[in-house]
């Protein structure tokens, strides 16, 4: 499967300078080791896409309830995952 999420400028430069590896997103979708997670750079100042895309092999997914990054009613309702990819 592919998946297309949203990323940040200064995470997407993370991914392709080789330096970040993973993604903590809400466990508000289905996706597993073999998927492809496709990246599309947002800029939440401007609220568009750059153009810039990466796709990256999802080798890992974890899941998770013990974080506060997101409202509590998601976090209850959805937990977390944190996806690995290479």
């Amino acid at each position: 499967m592919r998946i297309e999420k949203k990323i940040w400028p200064e995470y997407f430069q993370k991914v392709i300078d080789g330096i970040k590896t993973y993604e903590l997103r809400l466990a508000d979708f289905e996706c597993k080791p073999g998927d492809f997670l496709v990246l599309k750079e947002w800029d939440p100042k401007t609220k568009e896409y750059t153009g810039r895309v990466l796709e990256k092999k999802v080798t890992y997914v974890g899941k998770t309830k013990n974080l506060t990054f997101w409202p509590k009613e998601d976090i209850e309702k959805y937990g977390f995952q944190i996806i690995a990819f290479k």
